[in-house]
């Protein structure tokens, strides 16, 4: 139980962070010219909301060292919930009334999953057999969405905002079992394993993504789509290969984690037409 609260204190705070370093980074992409990266890289602000990524993604491995993904990812979602009302701060905007209740509902749908679910652990490191489809899957998914991108301009945000959720679904499971692996045999045992440099490949990766996201539209076209991609990602890496599963069994009890992963899904959906802009 205590673990289990642990987790939940770091995932929040780990949100928090995540959200003030994305309205940071977002209002400078928003307004960069040229190569978005170079432009970015330029602005001291920059690399300060980098540095917050850094120190979230800190955070957020720390709760998974307290906790399950199943636990962690949900709460993470709460990161929309600090964005939206830093993003209006920063616009000098008030949140609409629409915007509170969709807020409102995403966090008891992401309290039921939590609290109700109840996660338990899964196997702190799977074979080779268990990753291979699923890194296999999440290249073909990518694949996809990066021709979507390229193909309708109009829908490149959404695009890489999903894309950039799925890398970052792909972070959670190697950081939770980079985790594990610290936990059971140490920092020099971890440098000798595979999914330790996956993991940083996997976390670059998804911040330049993120970054071009941010540039192709406004933050609530990309935020939301990466928001929801991720836990959504998780949640099957999880069961999929980590073998984490909730304690729930009977089919009305299933019944009412669904509609909580499908309200969690559309207020994050219904957010994303919210009148957020991108600052100046």
């Amino acid at each position: 139980m205590l673990g289990n609260l642990a987790a939940m204190g770091f995932a929040l705070a780990s949100a928090l962070v995540i959200a003030w370093g994305t309205v940071v980074r977002h209002r400078i992409a928003a307004t960069a010219r040229g190569r978005v990266m170079r432009t970015s890289m330029a602005n001291r602000m920059w690399w300060v909301g980098t540095g917050a990524a850094v120190v979230a993604y800190a955070l957020q491995l720390t709760a998974l060292s307290f906790g399950t993904l199943l636990i962690v990812q949900p709460i993470l979602v709460l990161s929309l919930m600090f964005t939206l009302p830093l993003s209006a701060w920063y616009a000098r905007r008030r949140m609409p009334p629409r915007e509170i209740f969709w807020s409102i509902a995403l966090t008891v749908a992401v309290a039921i999953l939590v609290i109700y679910g109840r996660p338990t652990a899964g196997e702190s490191h799977p074979e080779w057999a268990q990753w291979w489809p699923a890194f296999s899957a999440g290249a073909a998914a990518l694949a996809g969405l990066w021709f979507i991108a390229r193909a309708l301009p109009r829908q490149r945000a959404l695009a890489l905002g999903c894309a950039c959720g799925v890398i970052y679904g792909y972070v959670a499971l190697t950081a939770k079992a980079v985790v594990d692996l610290y936990n059971a045999a140490g920092l020099d045992a971890l440098l000798t394993y595979w999914e330790f440099y996956v993991l940083i490949l996997l976390a670059g990766g998804g911040t330049v993504v993120q970054q071009y996201s941010f540039h192709a539209g406004e933050l609530a076209q990309s935020l939301p789509a990466m928001t929801i991609m991720e836990p959504i990602v998780a949640f099957g890496l999880g069961y999929w290969v980590l073998g984490e599963k909730f304690q729930v069994e009977a089919i009305l009890g299933w019944m009412f984690m669904a509609l909580a992963l499908v309200v969690m899904a559309v207020s994050t959906v219904v957010l994303s037409h919210t009148s957020t802009r991108p600052t100046k």
